[in-house]
């Protein structure tokens, strides 16, 4: 058996507290390799070290049986090392074949910018992976979906050798996810390449990865096959299992709550060709849940209820009084708050500290005089510590310095601390891991309870199913259908999200 990538005994701590205690991992030669386990694990630890982004304690690692030092990013990729980040790592002021080529520019004899070139190799790239992006698109006017593929696109374009996919489908639609793994299985196949996957998705996990390792609290849990000797695949429940350490699976999270009165309706409402003549009523304690496809327009919608985008008609009732914002912080002052579905562009400060991050929303209520009281800052985000389990050590760090799932229970803290009547949240799971989920679903549960209309936009349907109350389904910017808690599937959310009609 050929590996490809063997790590002994690594080490990390970061002030004092370990995070990796002597973690071995090795990855098999041309395969797919599931890396697992909760948020704070270790999991984004460890492949920062592969990656070069920080330095082990300890420890050894060795590439195709060759012992290296790898001491930054750029030393990565010069092993054939490529790190797609759970994280976009774009920048989107720049053109899409410029952030393929970003660092490593195409230059003509004379030294200037070869742009024709870049273009030209960026198509290349997109045509092997079968997907329609313009290489002359600007970044930042792309979906994050898109974004994610230009991502992956990257890695192919530097003919990586090794490549580590950090929650790389978190934003992708099945069949874009499908593509991918069809993407990724033929450069295997045809070039030998090794695939270390990260996911909270274990669907997927099963599905597409030959072998899964399982960190726990920065130790090695174990490492095992997708299909036995016997063909037997494994089961997620079992995955999931070794993840938490106790089953969370079957963990039911939904509980039947009072429904009052409507405090939220919206009629007509129109947002250019994207939200089309969308209307429906909202209840106080109610899980609305907003579903369908990529680019059915339910984010659009929730932006447009946020003040975020302008929409063209329509009107918005709360409590039954008309009202009219076209800016967040009206909206957050009519009570309404968002939890957005993009954590890094969207959502958090990234040079602030956990606690600023969880405050930024609210410093009014923690003035003193003339200035702000950092005591009364400090007593909030310990009070949302508590509710939410946050894992941090010290509230005083920066809100990188935290697993994704923990910085989306921040985010999530940052709306509440608001006290907002009603909440929307995009992909509230986004990026977490299965025994985190059940926690925020518990959160989302008793904020219900206590009155809250609460809209959850996601395109994962057990996500919806685990906790809405009633769906609404778009499809191309409008409601193609609504069905009740007991009325809810899976089949039926996919019929009515594809431009079916139920039976």
């Amino acid at each position: 058996m050929e590996y490809a990538l063997k790590m002994n005994d690594i080490r990390k701590g970061f002030g004092g507290v370990p995070v990796l205690k002597g973690v071995d991992f090795n990855v098999e030669a041309g395969k797919i390799h599931a890396l697992l386990g909760e948020n704070g694990a270790g999991k984004t630890t460890l492949m920062n070290i592969l990656g070069g982004v920080i330095p082990m304690d300890s420890g050894s690692i060795e590439l195709f049986g060759q012992p290296v030092k790898i001491a930054s990013p750029a030393e990565a990729q010069k092993n054939k090392i490529a790190f797609i980040h759970q994280e976009l790592n774009v920048v989107n002021d720049l053109y899409v074949y410029e952030n393929m080529f970003l660092g490593h520019e195409l230059r003509k004899r004379g030294g200037g910018i070869d742009a024709a070139a870049m273009i030209q190799k960026t198509q290349e790239v997109f045509e092997r992976m079968h997907v329609t992006i313009d290489p002359r698109a600007m970044m930042g006017d792309l979906q994050a979906s898109y974004k994610q593929i230009v991502e992956i696109a990257k890695s192919i374009l530097m003919d990586a050798k090794l490549i580590i996919m950090d929650e790389p489908t978190t934003s992708l639609t099945q069949p874009e996810v499908e593509n991918v793994f069809a993407i990724m299985r033929n450069l295997i196949k045809e070039h030998g390449v090794t695939i270390i996957f990260i996911s909270h998705k274990l669907g997927e996990v099963v599905e597409f990865c030959d072998y899964y390792t399982v960190l726990r609290n920065g130790e090695m849990v174990g490492t095992h096959p997708i299909k036995g000797e016997n063909g037997e695949v494994a089961k997620q429940a079992d995955i999931a299992r070794l993840m938490v350490g106790k089953s969370v699976m079957d963990v039911v999270v939904y509980q039947p709550h009072e429904i009052g009165n409507v405090v939220l309706s919206v009629k007509d409402l129109c947002i250019d060709r994207r939200v089309d003549h969308v209307s429906f009523d909202l209840h106080a304690g109610e899980i609305l849940g907003i579903t369908g496809l990529l680019g059915d327009g339910k984010d659009e919608l929730v932006r447009g209820l946020f003040g975020d985008l302008a929409f063209t008609s329509g009107t918005i009732e709360k409590n039954g009084k008309v009202i009219k914002y076209n800016h967040p912080a009206k909206a957050k002052k009519a009570g309404i708050g968002l939890l957005p579905s993009n954590r890094k562009e969207n959502a958090i400060i990234k040079d602030l500290t956990v606690t600023e991050n969880m405050t930024i929303v609210t410093l009014d209520q923690y003035k003193s005089g003339l200035s702000l009281s950092k005591a009364k800052e400090n007593r909030k985000a310990l009070e949302y510590k508590e509710k939410l389990n946050i894992k941090v050590d010290n509230l005083a760090n920066l809100i990188t310095s935290l697993s994704g799932g923990n910085q989306q229970k921040v985010v999530l803290a940052k709306w509440l601390t608001a006290e907002p009547d009603i909440m929307i949240l995009s992909n509230p799971t986004q990026g977490v891991d299965v025994g985190a989920k059940n926690e925020i679903y518990g959160v989302i549960m008793e904020l219900a309870k206590s009155g809250m209309g609460i809209i959850v936009t996601s395109g994962e349907a057990q996500e919806i199913l685990k906790i809405c109350d009633r769906v609404l389904v778009m499809y191309h910017g409008v409601l193609k259908g609504e069905l009740q808690r007991d009325e809810l599937s899976e089949e039926a959310i996919m019929i009515l999200s594809t431009g079916g009609v139920l039976d």
